[in-house]
Protein backbone atom coordinates (compact mmCIF):
# COMPACT_ATOMS: atom_id res chain seq x y z
CA UNK A 1 0.00 0.00 0.00
CA UNK A 2 1.49 3.45 -0.74
CA UNK A 3 3.18 4.96 1.83
CA UNK A 4 3.12 2.24 4.41
CA UNK A 5 5.91 1.95 6.48
CA UNK A 6 7.86 -1.81 7.08
CA UNK A 7 8.35 -1.71 11.15
CA UNK A 8 11.87 -2.27 11.75
CA UNK A 9 12.82 -6.16 13.08
CA UNK A 10 14.20 -5.69 16.99
CA UNK A 11 17.55 -6.58 17.52
CA UNK A 12 19.20 -9.13 19.55
CA UNK A 13 22.45 -8.24 20.72
CA UNK A 14 23.78 -11.16 21.40
CA UNK A 15 27.19 -10.96 23.50
CA UNK A 16 30.00 -13.61 23.17
CA UNK A 17 30.50 -15.36 20.11
CA UNK A 18 31.24 -18.66 22.07
CA UNK A 19 29.52 -21.71 21.84
CA UNK A 20 26.40 -20.61 23.41
CA UNK A 21 26.53 -17.27 21.52
CA UNK A 22 26.55 -19.01 18.04
CA UNK A 23 23.99 -21.37 19.29
CA UNK A 24 21.54 -18.43 20.50
CA UNK A 25 22.37 -16.17 17.45
CA UNK A 26 21.39 -19.67 14.93
CA UNK A 27 18.10 -20.16 16.15
CA UNK A 28 17.24 -16.75 16.22
CA UNK A 29 18.34 -15.90 12.94
CA UNK A 30 17.16 -18.94 11.62
CA UNK A 31 13.44 -17.91 13.20
CA UNK A 32 13.71 -14.36 10.96
CA UNK A 33 11.67 -12.23 13.63
CA UNK A 34 14.77 -10.40 15.20
CA UNK A 35 17.53 -8.47 13.56
CA UNK A 36 20.83 -10.60 14.87
CA UNK A 37 24.36 -8.64 16.26
CA UNK A 38 26.69 -10.55 17.69
CA UNK A 39 29.24 -8.56 19.73
CA UNK A 40 32.62 -10.54 20.59
CA UNK A 41 35.66 -9.19 22.89
CA UNK A 42 38.27 -11.12 20.90
CA UNK A 43 39.39 -11.57 17.22
CA UNK A 44 37.59 -15.00 17.17
CA UNK A 45 34.52 -16.72 17.10
CA UNK A 46 33.80 -20.23 18.99
CA UNK A 47 35.62 -19.35 22.62
CA UNK A 48 37.20 -22.48 23.88
CA UNK A 49 36.11 -24.33 21.14
CA UNK A 50 38.22 -22.71 18.62
CA UNK A 51 41.14 -23.80 16.60
CA UNK A 52 44.49 -22.06 15.62
CA UNK A 53 47.46 -22.60 13.07
CA UNK A 54 50.66 -23.62 15.62
CA UNK A 55 53.65 -22.38 14.50
CA UNK A 56 55.81 -24.02 16.17
CA UNK A 57 53.87 -27.34 15.58
CA UNK A 58 53.22 -26.00 11.85
CA UNK A 59 49.70 -27.93 12.18
CA UNK A 60 46.57 -26.74 13.07
CA UNK A 61 45.11 -27.73 16.54
CA UNK A 62 42.30 -26.95 18.93
CA UNK A 63 42.36 -24.68 21.86
CA UNK A 64 41.20 -27.55 24.28
CA UNK A 65 40.51 -31.23 23.26
CA UNK A 66 37.11 -31.57 24.07
CA UNK A 67 35.42 -35.16 24.50
CA UNK A 68 32.14 -35.27 22.24
CA UNK A 69 30.03 -38.41 22.77
CA UNK A 70 27.20 -39.50 20.31
CA UNK A 71 24.29 -38.66 23.28
CA UNK A 72 25.38 -35.45 23.06
CA UNK A 73 22.46 -34.57 20.86
CA UNK A 74 23.00 -30.90 21.43
CA UNK A 75 26.11 -30.84 19.69
CA UNK A 76 25.30 -32.93 16.56
CA UNK A 77 21.96 -30.77 16.33
CA UNK A 78 23.92 -27.88 15.76
CA UNK A 79 26.54 -29.44 13.38
CA UNK A 80 23.34 -30.57 11.29
CA UNK A 81 21.81 -27.07 11.64
CA UNK A 82 25.14 -25.39 9.87
CA UNK A 83 25.57 -28.28 7.26
CA UNK A 84 28.48 -29.97 8.84
CA UNK A 85 27.92 -33.23 9.32
CA UNK A 86 29.62 -34.74 7.54
CA UNK A 87 32.82 -32.61 9.50
CA UNK A 88 32.24 -35.04 12.49
CA UNK A 89 33.56 -38.90 12.79
CA UNK A 90 31.66 -41.24 15.10
CA UNK A 91 33.70 -44.09 16.94
CA UNK A 92 33.30 -47.46 17.79
CA UNK A 93 31.87 -47.85 21.74
CA UNK A 94 35.13 -48.83 23.17
CA UNK A 95 37.89 -47.10 25.08
CA UNK A 96 41.19 -47.89 24.83
CA UNK A 97 43.36 -47.47 28.07
CA UNK A 98 47.11 -47.73 29.18
CA UNK A 99 48.67 -48.31 32.60
CA UNK A 100 52.03 -47.67 32.99
CA UNK A 101 51.58 -49.59 36.31
CA UNK A 102 52.00 -53.21 35.02
CA UNK A 103 52.36 -51.90 31.47
CA UNK A 104 48.87 -53.33 31.03
CA UNK A 105 47.15 -52.44 28.25
CA UNK A 106 42.78 -52.95 28.29
CA UNK A 107 39.85 -51.34 26.11
CA UNK A 108 36.38 -50.98 27.85
CA UNK A 109 33.86 -52.37 25.25
CA UNK A 110 30.81 -50.38 26.37
CA UNK A 111 27.22 -52.88 25.65
CA UNK A 112 24.10 -52.17 24.05
CA UNK A 113 22.19 -51.35 27.21
CA UNK A 114 22.44 -50.70 31.07
CA UNK A 115 22.48 -54.20 31.93
CA UNK A 116 25.25 -55.21 30.29
CA UNK A 117 27.68 -53.16 32.35
CA UNK A 118 27.55 -56.14 34.51
CA UNK A 119 29.09 -58.11 31.51
CA UNK A 120 33.17 -58.56 32.23
CA UNK A 121 33.81 -56.83 29.30
CA UNK A 122 31.94 -53.60 30.41
CA UNK A 123 34.52 -53.00 33.28
CA UNK A 124 37.65 -52.39 34.04
CA UNK A 125 40.36 -55.40 34.38
CA UNK A 126 39.86 -56.23 38.10
CA UNK A 127 36.76 -55.27 39.02
CA UNK A 128 34.17 -57.10 39.88
CA UNK A 129 30.09 -56.93 40.75
CA UNK A 130 30.82 -56.08 44.57
CA UNK A 131 31.70 -52.90 43.22
CA UNK A 132 28.13 -52.21 41.87
CA UNK A 133 26.76 -51.07 45.44
CA UNK A 134 28.52 -47.74 44.63
CA UNK A 135 26.60 -47.50 41.23
CA UNK A 136 23.12 -47.41 43.42
CA UNK A 137 24.71 -44.92 45.89
CA UNK A 138 25.30 -42.83 43.26
CA UNK A 139 21.82 -42.88 41.68
CA UNK A 140 20.79 -41.69 45.18
CA UNK A 141 23.53 -39.35 46.37
CA UNK A 142 22.29 -35.74 47.20
CA UNK A 143 23.01 -32.67 46.35
CA UNK A 144 25.88 -31.87 48.70
CA UNK A 145 27.57 -35.01 48.54
CA UNK A 146 30.63 -35.27 46.26
CA UNK A 147 31.84 -38.43 44.41
CA UNK A 148 34.83 -39.83 46.77
CA UNK A 149 31.83 -39.62 49.76
CA UNK A 150 29.35 -41.22 47.43
CA UNK A 151 31.73 -44.00 45.97
CA UNK A 152 33.17 -45.61 49.22
CA UNK A 153 35.45 -48.63 47.92
CA UNK A 154 39.18 -48.05 46.82
CA UNK A 155 39.98 -50.80 44.39
CA UNK A 156 40.42 -51.03 40.64
CA UNK A 157 37.25 -49.54 39.46
CA UNK A 158 38.15 -46.67 41.48
CA UNK A 159 41.41 -46.16 40.22
CA UNK A 160 40.51 -47.27 36.68
CA UNK A 161 37.40 -45.22 36.17
CA UNK A 162 35.75 -43.09 38.83
CA UNK A 163 39.05 -40.88 39.30
CA UNK A 164 39.56 -40.68 35.43
CA UNK A 165 36.10 -40.12 34.45
CA UNK A 166 35.38 -37.34 37.35
CA UNK A 167 38.72 -35.50 36.35
CA UNK A 168 38.39 -35.43 32.52
CA UNK A 169 34.25 -35.00 32.97
CA UNK A 170 34.21 -32.06 35.80
CA UNK A 171 37.63 -31.17 35.71
CA UNK A 172 38.06 -31.82 39.67
CA UNK A 173 39.06 -34.51 41.66
CA UNK A 174 36.45 -36.79 43.33
CA UNK A 175 37.20 -35.06 46.94
CA UNK A 176 35.56 -31.81 45.38
CA UNK A 177 33.27 -33.20 42.50
CA UNK A 178 29.52 -33.02 42.91
CA UNK A 179 28.13 -36.63 43.02
CA UNK A 180 24.67 -35.77 41.26
CA UNK A 181 26.46 -33.85 38.48
CA UNK A 182 28.13 -37.04 37.78
CA UNK A 183 25.33 -39.36 38.02
CA UNK A 184 23.26 -36.86 35.38
CA UNK A 185 26.01 -37.25 33.18
CA UNK A 186 26.58 -41.32 33.27
CA UNK A 187 22.43 -41.21 32.76
CA UNK A 188 22.97 -38.94 29.60
CA UNK A 189 25.88 -41.12 28.28
CA UNK A 190 26.71 -44.32 29.50
CA UNK A 191 23.96 -46.04 31.29
CA UNK A 192 21.89 -45.78 27.72
CA UNK A 193 24.50 -47.91 26.10
CA UNK A 194 26.44 -47.89 22.87
CA UNK A 195 23.66 -45.77 20.79
CA UNK A 196 25.07 -42.84 23.31
CA UNK A 197 28.68 -43.23 24.31
CA UNK A 198 30.53 -43.73 21.01
CA UNK A 199 33.19 -41.23 20.62
CA UNK A 200 32.97 -38.34 18.24
CA UNK A 201 35.99 -36.57 16.65
CA UNK A 202 36.66 -33.74 14.52
CA UNK A 203 39.56 -34.74 12.30
CA UNK A 204 39.89 -30.68 10.41
CA UNK A 205 39.48 -29.67 14.08
CA UNK A 206 36.67 -29.02 16.39
CA UNK A 207 37.01 -25.37 14.45
CA UNK A 208 36.27 -26.18 10.98
CA UNK A 209 33.59 -28.90 12.22
CA UNK A 210 31.45 -26.10 14.56
CA UNK A 211 32.40 -22.71 14.72
CA UNK A 212 33.76 -21.91 11.21
CA UNK A 213 30.35 -22.91 9.31
CA UNK A 214 28.28 -21.83 11.77
CA UNK A 215 29.81 -18.07 11.49
CA UNK A 216 29.28 -18.74 7.67
CA UNK A 217 25.56 -19.43 8.41
CA UNK A 218 24.91 -16.92 10.51
CA UNK A 219 26.15 -14.59 7.78
CA UNK A 220 24.13 -16.12 5.21
CA UNK A 221 21.22 -15.00 7.38
CA UNK A 222 21.85 -11.39 7.62
CA UNK A 223 23.71 -11.95 11.49
CA UNK A 224 26.48 -9.12 11.71
CA UNK A 225 29.40 -9.39 13.84
CA UNK A 226 31.37 -6.80 16.14
CA UNK A 227 34.66 -8.07 16.89
CA UNK A 228 36.89 -7.25 19.41
CA UNK A 229 33.91 -5.31 21.03
CA UNK A 230 33.85 -6.17 24.57
CA UNK A 231 30.82 -5.30 26.73
CA UNK A 232 31.72 -2.93 29.45
CA UNK A 233 28.49 -2.13 31.22
CA UNK A 234 24.59 -3.14 31.19
CA UNK A 235 22.47 0.38 31.48
CA UNK A 236 19.04 -0.73 33.75
CA UNK A 237 15.70 1.03 33.64
CA UNK A 238 12.67 -0.20 34.81
CA UNK A 239 13.96 -3.73 35.20
CA UNK A 240 14.74 -4.05 31.49
CA UNK A 241 18.16 -3.06 30.34
CA UNK A 242 18.10 0.37 28.42
CA UNK A 243 21.67 0.17 27.08
CA UNK A 244 25.03 -1.45 26.32
CA UNK A 245 28.03 0.44 26.98
CA UNK A 246 31.30 -1.38 25.03
CA UNK A 247 34.96 -1.00 26.34
CA UNK A 248 35.92 1.17 23.10
CA UNK A 249 33.04 3.59 23.80
CA UNK A 250 30.30 2.74 21.54
CA UNK A 251 27.10 3.01 23.49
CA UNK A 252 23.78 1.10 21.93
CA UNK A 253 20.34 2.34 22.94
CA UNK A 254 18.29 -0.44 22.99
CA UNK A 255 14.68 -0.07 21.55
CA UNK A 256 11.77 -1.28 23.93
CA UNK A 257 11.44 -4.63 22.03
CA UNK A 258 14.74 -5.29 21.55
CA UNK A 259 16.68 -8.29 23.38
CA UNK A 260 20.07 -9.13 25.26
CA UNK A 261 21.64 -12.67 25.24
CA UNK A 262 24.50 -12.27 27.38
CA UNK A 263 26.83 -15.57 26.31
CA UNK A 264 30.25 -14.51 28.58
CA UNK A 265 32.32 -16.68 31.02
CA UNK A 266 30.93 -17.04 34.50
CA UNK A 267 33.30 -14.39 35.96
CA UNK A 268 32.18 -11.61 33.38
CA UNK A 269 28.80 -12.42 33.73
CA UNK A 270 29.15 -11.46 37.38
CA UNK A 271 30.67 -8.03 36.48
CA UNK A 272 27.89 -7.46 34.23
CA UNK A 273 25.25 -8.49 36.07
CA UNK A 274 26.21 -8.57 39.78
CA UNK A 275 22.48 -9.51 41.30
CA UNK A 276 22.66 -12.91 38.91
CA UNK A 277 24.33 -15.84 40.76
CA UNK A 278 27.50 -17.45 39.17
CA UNK A 279 29.78 -20.27 39.94
CA UNK A 280 33.58 -19.72 40.88
CA UNK A 281 36.43 -20.42 38.60
CA UNK A 282 37.38 -24.16 38.38
CA UNK A 283 40.79 -25.50 37.66
CA UNK A 284 43.31 -25.52 35.18
CA UNK A 285 43.71 -27.78 32.35
CA UNK A 286 46.83 -28.56 30.41
CA UNK A 287 47.16 -29.25 26.98
CA UNK A 288 50.12 -31.16 25.62
CA UNK A 289 50.80 -31.26 21.71
CA UNK A 290 53.43 -33.25 20.08
CA UNK A 291 53.83 -33.29 16.05
CA UNK A 292 54.90 -36.68 15.62
CA UNK A 293 56.58 -39.31 12.84
CA UNK A 294 53.25 -40.95 11.40
CA UNK A 295 54.31 -44.76 12.51
CA UNK A 296 54.83 -43.65 15.84
CA UNK A 297 51.33 -41.10 15.25
CA UNK A 298 49.50 -44.65 14.32
CA UNK A 299 50.50 -46.73 17.17
CA UNK A 300 47.95 -44.45 19.26
CA UNK A 301 44.04 -44.89 18.99
CA UNK A 302 42.35 -42.11 18.37
CA UNK A 303 41.38 -41.69 21.72
CA UNK A 304 43.42 -43.39 24.45
CA UNK A 305 42.85 -43.16 28.62
CA UNK A 306 46.56 -42.84 30.34
CA UNK A 307 46.22 -44.34 33.75
CA UNK A 308 49.46 -44.19 36.22
CA UNK A 309 50.92 -41.15 35.06
CA UNK A 310 50.45 -37.56 34.74
CA UNK A 311 48.52 -37.28 31.54
CA UNK A 312 44.87 -38.03 31.78
CA UNK A 313 43.64 -38.65 27.68
CA UNK A 314 45.48 -38.63 24.40
CA UNK A 315 43.81 -37.65 21.37
CA UNK A 316 45.06 -38.28 17.96
CA UNK A 317 44.66 -36.55 14.63
CA UNK A 318 46.86 -37.13 11.78
CA UNK A 319 50.31 -36.76 13.41
CA UNK A 320 49.86 -34.66 16.48
CA UNK A 321 49.21 -36.29 19.32
CA UNK A 322 47.17 -34.08 22.51
CA UNK A 323 47.48 -34.60 25.85
CA UNK A 324 44.70 -33.35 28.50
CA UNK A 325 45.74 -33.31 32.34
CA UNK A 326 42.97 -31.77 33.49
CA UNK A 327 42.58 -30.18 36.83
CA UNK A 328 46.20 -29.65 36.82
CA UNK A 329 46.51 -27.74 40.18
CA UNK A 330 46.15 -31.35 41.43
CA UNK A 331 48.55 -33.19 39.22
CA UNK A 332 51.65 -34.51 39.95
CA UNK A 333 52.87 -31.84 36.73
CA UNK A 334 51.94 -28.52 39.61
CA UNK A 335 55.02 -26.37 39.90
CA UNK A 336 56.79 -28.05 37.22
CA UNK A 337 57.99 -25.52 34.05
CA UNK A 338 56.64 -26.22 30.91
CA UNK A 339 59.89 -27.58 29.50
CA UNK A 340 59.81 -30.43 32.11
CA UNK A 341 56.14 -31.10 31.99
CA UNK A 342 56.48 -31.81 28.49
CA UNK A 343 59.67 -34.20 29.10
CA UNK A 344 57.40 -35.94 31.55
CA UNK A 345 54.45 -36.25 29.41
CA UNK A 346 56.36 -37.12 26.12
CA UNK A 347 58.01 -39.98 28.37
CA UNK A 348 54.37 -41.05 29.16
CA UNK A 349 53.19 -40.48 25.50
CA UNK A 350 56.59 -42.47 24.00
CA UNK A 351 56.15 -46.04 26.26
CA UNK A 352 52.36 -46.12 25.94
CA UNK A 353 52.81 -45.82 21.78
CA UNK A 354 55.85 -48.34 22.65
CA UNK A 355 58.55 -46.17 21.00
CA UNK A 356 60.09 -45.34 24.37
CA UNK A 357 63.60 -43.89 22.81
CA UNK A 358 61.59 -41.71 20.28
CA UNK A 359 61.33 -37.90 20.25
CA UNK A 360 58.86 -35.64 18.90
CA UNK A 361 59.45 -33.65 16.30
CA UNK A 362 57.73 -30.17 17.78
CA UNK A 363 55.55 -29.53 20.88
CA UNK A 364 53.81 -27.06 22.63
CA UNK A 365 52.10 -26.97 26.04
CA UNK A 366 49.32 -24.27 26.13
CA UNK A 367 47.81 -23.31 29.54
CA UNK A 368 43.96 -23.05 30.52
CA UNK A 369 43.39 -21.05 33.66
CA UNK A 370 39.94 -21.52 34.93
CA UNK A 371 38.93 -23.85 31.81
CA UNK A 372 35.28 -24.37 33.43
CA UNK A 373 33.80 -23.32 36.16
CA UNK A 374 34.11 -25.01 39.37
CA UNK A 375 32.16 -28.01 39.91
CA UNK A 376 32.18 -28.42 43.60
CA UNK A 377 27.96 -29.03 45.24
CA UNK A 378 29.21 -25.82 46.48
CA UNK A 379 29.43 -23.89 43.81
CA UNK A 380 26.57 -25.53 41.69
CA UNK A 381 24.44 -23.28 43.82
CA UNK A 382 25.53 -20.74 42.27
CA UNK A 383 24.76 -21.74 38.45
CA UNK A 384 22.46 -18.98 36.97
CA UNK A 385 19.24 -19.34 35.31
CA UNK A 386 18.63 -18.46 31.83
CA UNK A 387 15.74 -15.93 32.76
CA UNK A 388 17.83 -12.76 34.84
CA UNK A 389 16.53 -10.14 36.71
CA UNK A 390 15.74 -8.05 33.26
CA UNK A 391 13.09 -8.92 31.39
CA UNK A 392 14.61 -8.33 28.58
CA UNK A 393 18.15 -10.24 28.92
CA UNK A 394 19.03 -13.74 29.01
CA UNK A 395 21.88 -15.78 30.16
CA UNK A 396 23.59 -18.48 28.30
CA UNK A 397 26.81 -20.42 28.84
CA UNK A 398 28.08 -23.44 30.00
CA UNK A 399 27.15 -22.21 33.36
CA UNK A 400 23.71 -21.92 33.42
CA UNK A 401 21.84 -24.26 35.62
CA UNK A 402 20.97 -27.09 32.89
CA UNK A 403 22.12 -30.06 34.86
CA UNK A 404 24.58 -30.41 32.67
CA UNK A 405 28.70 -30.55 33.51
CA UNK A 406 30.89 -27.62 32.20
CA UNK A 407 30.90 -28.64 28.35
CA UNK A 408 29.90 -27.85 24.75
CA UNK A 409 26.56 -29.84 25.10
CA UNK A 410 26.15 -27.69 27.89
CA UNK A 411 26.77 -24.57 26.49
CA UNK A 412 25.15 -25.33 23.19
CA UNK A 413 22.45 -26.51 25.15
CA UNK A 414 21.86 -23.20 26.97
CA UNK A 415 22.38 -21.01 23.54
CA UNK A 416 19.29 -22.75 22.54
CA UNK A 417 17.77 -22.51 25.50
CA UNK A 418 17.70 -18.66 25.65
CA UNK A 419 17.02 -17.71 22.34
CA UNK A 420 13.63 -20.60 22.57
CA UNK A 421 13.06 -18.01 26.10
CA UNK A 422 12.97 -14.79 23.93
CA UNK A 423 10.87 -16.13 21.18
CA UNK A 424 8.52 -17.51 23.19
CA UNK A 425 7.86 -13.98 24.86
CA UNK A 426 7.02 -12.83 20.84
CA UNK A 427 4.50 -14.16 18.89
CA UNK A 428 4.70 -13.87 15.41
CA UNK A 429 3.22 -11.45 13.03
Amino acid sequence: MPGTQVAAKPVVHVIGAGMAGLSAALHLAEDHRFRVILHEATAHAGGLCRSYHDSRLDRLVDTGSHLILSGNSAVLDHAARIGATDRLQIGAPEFAFFDRVGDTRWTLRLPRGPLGALSRGSRPPGTALKDLPDMVRLVFAGSDSTLAETIRRRGPLWRALWQPLCLGVLNAPPEAASARLMRHTLALTFLRGTRACRPVFAPLGLGPALVDPAVARLKDLGATFNMRQQLAAIEQTDNQASALTFSDGTRIALAPRDQVVLAVPPDAQAALLPGVPAPGAGLTILNAHFRVAPELAQAIPPLLGLLGGAGHWVFRRDDVLSVTISAAETSPLDGLSSDASLERLWSEVAHAAGFPMARPLASRLVRMRAATFDQSPQSLRQRPATRSLLRNLMVAGAQVDNGLPCTLESAITSGATAAAAILSQRPRA
